[in-house]
């Protein structure tokens, strides 16, 4: 692992790390108020930034998987 850092506003809080423990690297993504931690690759990084806004819409929106029981999730 690498350096941490805390991006914080007032709708997230969360710590980006470097992750190097898998076979390639990846940005490891913690929220900070439930302790829920990410991964993502380089593909799955690159996708966002082809991504338009609307396309994101969606995530962006915590009412759509923020409040849900991730047994709903399944």
């Amino acid at each position: 692992m690498s350096e941490d850092f805390v991006l914080k506003n007032e709708f997230a809080h969360v710590t980006v790390k470097l992750d190097r423990s898998a076979n390639g690297d990846r940005l490891l993504i913690q929220d900070n108020r439930t302790g829920k931690i990410s991964y993502f690759d380089p593909l799955e990084l690159e996708s966002l930034l082809w991504s338009t806004h609307k396309e994101l819409t969606n995530l962006l929106d915590p009412s759509k998987t923020r409040w849900i029981d991730e047994a709903d999730d399944i």
